[in-house]
């Protein structure tokens, strides 16, 4: 039996509700997937998870003066609102501050592979803070990596997405009290990763779908020879070591959110993946395309795999107009989900960074209802003035519709490959619903003149094509009930409420069919896509 496609995303750590940033790179991309796999037919487990034990949690609680699970516990609620406001819907989030057997399956994981010696202890440099008595790793301490020189935190460089020791970081600094961070011996135990390597480089040769970048990263990892991960350090937060001999260690974040991934699958309990989608940012990478398949290869886990990698969205500049970022539920709050949603998949930052603008949020509203909106409101106010608001009883036609049809069938084409897990594009997705909307609009504009308005009557000559052209509109927006769905659900829904359809259908050229003649219309009373 094969099972469904497996989409995952990164879990987010619960230092912080989810900004703009976390949108665009991730969630909504993995959701527009989801929604369209599922509405062709294909079953699809989405899971995701929190990063409830990130080091970065701690650090929060200790700037606010507040324990570490109650500093996750309030981020983790956060987080899932953003998620639901931004029509984000997974199968499974799993949340380890939360779930007892979770941490009972990860201190399984653990002990198993310990004993089955894939675990080794090892001696060597961490960084510790004597002002503040405590060992630095991941979040805890800061420094610049040994590897691309970039500013950062122990653990995993964000930059150039490679892991380090924490020791090796340059110029350490405790991130608490900015003190110099002093080098000492501590045993700790690893993850040798290169008796992995032969099958590493398979899984990365053979049936990984990567972005460029992402090999890059993966051979220069075989090429340096690759490293012994930390998966334990001394501290108080996070999941306890179960291994004889470290009574004050707890199992690294990384480790972790590598085996979330596996536990929110629930291998034990379904058919293995027919396919799998990772979603991440680049800085996650290592997680995702080295860990990940590493932990799978212990349990004899072999699966297809493809990485949608995305470049950071740069936050910390500001606009034009000098308004800092904001959080991801002030602007949903603001500007609705369709509007969000469609703004952060066509500016998606895939092959290279961009950077955030009020302006440019606003702008994408306003396309929305000068494009969009717009037609959809002139197309329901002549259904209401022509045909008493119900739909015509007519065959789709009107002035030019044979070539429209003709563009509408390519561009269902368009979006499915656009779409599709083998060449996800949402730039593109976005792009193609916006050229089918404005195609649509033209069409409508060329055939009101077939409506002779001063006499509140269809004229003679094309009398019997008014009705056709509104037919053909009313097809064309049904369609996008199923065609937008992935990317505006909101909207589409409301669409489909609208035109008296059934929402979420297969993306095909088979949507372009107007509603049962003689169906009463039930536009809302404000914007169909956003607000």
């Amino acid at each position: 039996m094969t099972g469904p496609v497996w989409i995952t995303a990164t879990p987010p750590a619960t230092d912080g509700e989810l900004h703009i940033g976390h949108l665009a790179g991730p969630y909504v991309a993995a959701d527009m997937l989801s929604r369209y796999l599922r509405a062709d037919g294909t079953p699809v487990r989405f899971t995701t998870g929190t990063s409830d034990h990130d080091s970065s949690v701690e650090v929060r609680s200790l700037r606010v003066g507040r324990k570490p699970d109650e500093v996750a516990a309030g981020y983790r609620e956060a987080i899932a609102a953003d998620w639901l406001s931004s029509g984000v819907e997974f199968d499974e989030i799993v949340h380890p501050g939360a779930s007892t057997a979770f941490v009972g399956w990860l201190r399984e994981l653990y002990a198993r592979m310990a004993a089955e010696g894939l675990l080794v202890p090892r001696t060597r440099l961490l960084p510790h803070c004597a002002s503040c008595e405590r060992w630095l790793h991941g979040a805890h301490v800061t420094g610049n990596c040994p590897h691309c020189d970039a500013p950062g935190s122990g653990g995993m460089c964000h930059e150039c997405a490679r892991p380090n020791d924490c020791g090796d970081l340059l110029d350490a600094r405790c991130a608490r009290c900015g003190g110099e961070a002093r080098a000492r011996r501590c045993r700790r135990l690893y993850l040798p990763l290169e008796p992995f390597r032969e099958r590493l480089a398979e899984f990365w040769d053979d049936g990984a779908g990567m972005p460029p970048r992402l090999v890059a990263l993966c051979r220069r990892l075989a090429e340096d020879g690759l490293p012994e991960l930390a998966v334990s350090h001394p501290g108080e937060w996070g999941v306890p070591v179960p291994v004889e001999g470290f009574p004050e260690q707890r199992v690294d974040a990384c480790f972790e959110a590598a085996a979330l991934h596996l536990y929110g699958y629930a291998f034990d309990r379904r058919a293995e993946p027919g396919h799998t989608v990772h979603f991440c940012g680049f800085g996650h990478a290592f997680c995702h395309a080295v860990l990940l398949p590493v932990l799978m290869f212990t349990r004899g886990l072999k699966l297809p795999q493809d990485f949608v990698v995305n470049e950071p969205y740069v936050l910390d500049a500001r606009d034009a107009e000098g308004e800092p970022p904001v959080w991801a539920l002030d602007l949903l709050a603001e500007h609705g989900s369709d509007t969000l949603r469609r703004h952060v998949l066509r500016e998606r930052p895939t092959a290279r960074r961009t950077a955030f603008s009020h302006e440019e949020l606003r702008r994408t509203r306003a396309e929305l209802d000068a494009t969009w909106n717009r037609w959809l409101s002139r197309l329901f106010a002549a259904v209401r003035e022509e045909c008493g608001g119900v739909v015509p009883d007519a065959e789709p036609g009107g002035a030019g519709w044979p070539t429209l049809l003709r563009r509408l069938e390519r561009a269902a084409e368009d979006l499915r490959e656009a779409y599709g897990p083998l060449a996800l594009d949402p730039r593109r997705a976005v792009a193609v619903l916006d050229e089918a909307v404005r195609c649509a609009a033209d069409f409508a504009d060329v055939n009101a003149h077939l409506h002779d308005r001063d006499r509140g009557r269809a004229p003679t000559t094309g009398g019997d094509e008014r009705p056709r052209a509104l037919a053909a509109q009313l097809a064309v927006a049904a369609a996008l009930t199923a065609w937008a769905r992935p990317v505006m659900p909101e909207g589409a829904d409301r669409l489909a409420a609208a035109l008296g359809v059934t929402p979420g259908g297969p993306v095909t050229a088979a949507a372009l069919c107007a509603p049962r003649p003689g169906s009463r219309l039930a536009p809302p009373s404000g914007p169909v896509f956003g607000f």
